[in-house]
């Protein structure tokens, strides 16, 4: 078989050249976080129900999220919640059919992003303050 130029091109170019836009991304994290946060409900719902089944079993689970893992989770899981409630406002906001141009639909994606990393920032800091 000779090396033309056609047999040496990359099966898939999109994968090296294809820039993802910020609107696809934040999409995909959108439904990402969509996904994540039915997980963490379920972790929720194990946490009330220890808080219903009693001291012993509380303690149980106190100690599962009081481990490096477990503060591990609930920051994701409260980043995941901050990007989900952020992506949110950026849909109610298109659905007022304000926002809908070019520019500003790629900077409220960016401003979605950025303020959920922010908020979860924010609320952790408050949060080790606290403690």
């Amino acid at each position: 078989m000779t090396d033309t130029s056609e047999s040496r091109r990359p099966l898939s170019p999109f994968v090296q050249i294809f820039r993802w836009p910020v609107t696809m991304a934040a999409s995909l994290a959108h439904r990402i976080t969509a996904m994540v946060l039915y997980g963490g409900s379920i972790l929720f719902a194990f946490w009330l129900v220890s808080l219903a089944w009693g001291p012993q079993a509380f303690d149980f689970a106190t100690m599962l999220f009081g481990t490096w893992l477990g503060w591990l989770v609930l920051f994701v899981f409260t980043w995941m919640l901050m990007q989900h409630i952020m992506g949110g406002i950026r849909h109610f906001i298109w659905d007022t059919a304000m926002g809908l141009d070019k520019p500003t639909v790629d900077l409220m994606a960016r401003a979605s992003m950025i303020g959920g990393i922010g908020l979860t920032l924010i609320l952790w800091i408050a949060v080790l303050i606290a403690l």
